[in-house]
């Protein structure tokens, strides 16, 4: 496994169009509005996925460690990752409504 690599910078959502920020204490990764994410990564960082693919958000899950993660379907080659949900920031937190939404409604 190849070591993470930091990158956290302001992007374009995909699919919402919104402008998002950085995150405060980690790199954010997907939309806060939308929750949608990219398929850029092969390890955390990396940017050397060609898929490329939308990752789509299909539910929410509980680890006792992380907290609540967001699980991402790629709408392109179908795999399946987990981040972090953002709610005790700042700036820009994930849309709580829509992540309840997630969990009370799985894709």
């Amino acid at each position: 496994m190849a070591a993470f690599i930091r990158r956290n910078e302001p992007f374009t959502c995909a699919h919402c169009g919104l402008r998002v920020e950085p995150a405060e204490r980690t790199c954010r990764n997907h939309c806060p509005r939308c929750l949608y994410s990219m398929h850029v990564d092969v390890e955390p960082g990396d940017r050397a996925n060609p898929c490329g693919g939308l990752m789509e958000p299909v539910r929410v899950e509980y680890h006792s460690k992380k907290g609540y993660q967001i699980v991402h379907r790629c709408t392109r080659c179908g795999q399946e990752t987990r981040n972090i949900a953002l709610l005790d920031v700042a700036v820009q937190p994930d849309d709580r409504e829509r992540l309840y939404e997630l969990m009370r409604h799985p894709r």
